[in-house]
């Protein structure tokens, strides 16, 4: 941990949740989380999670019409951030769901802000054991869905989040 930066027990149970697919009810499965992003907190001591910032499983369709869209808007303009969110795609095989991990580090943050998000997410991604997808994005371009398919595995992809790459 270069930055001396801890990650808050409640971001490690959130991933814990996102990870493990129990059998759940239809009411559970609402409940679970998409996407969620996580900010340092106002000390700079310990990544926690950002207030107000997720999208439910039971918002896709009825608020949120779609998901990936909603994520990147969620995202500040010019400050970083970690992000996971729980990735819909098929491949020419099969349909899969799949963890990603975000660094958010776009243009205009602060040079400060960089710093301290890289340095730090080595202290997270330990925590976040098992995570076979990670995007560093730099700005919105890098959001795009052609991108996140390269990300999640190249031209065998053919759709992510319901519409084709």
């Amino acid at each position: 941990m270069a930055s001396g930066v801890q990650v808050a027990d409640e971001v490690c149970r959130i991933f814990y949740d996102m990870k493990v697919r129990k059998c759940s009810t239809p009411e559970e499965i609402k409940k679970r989380k998409k996407a969620v992003i996580f900010c340092l907190s106002p000390d700079k001591k310990c990544i926690i999670v950002e207030e107000g910032k997720e999208i439910l499983v039971g918002d896709v369709g009825v608020t949120v019409t779609d998901p990936f869209k909603h994520f990147v808007q969620m995202l500040p303009e010019k400050d970083c951030r970690y992000a996971l969110y729980d990735a819909s795609f098929e491949t020419k095989e099969s349909k899969k769901e799949e963890l990603m991990f975000f660094l958010w580090a776009p243009e205009q943050a602060p040079l400060k802000s960089k710093m301290i998000y890289a340095s730090s997410k080595d202290a997270i991604k330990k925590k976040f054991q098992g995570i076979k997808h990670e995007c560093q994005a730099n700005g919105p371009e890098d959001l795009n869905r052609a991108c996140i398919a390269e990300k999640l595995g190249g031209s065998l992809v053919v759709a992510f989040e319901g519409s084709p790459v």
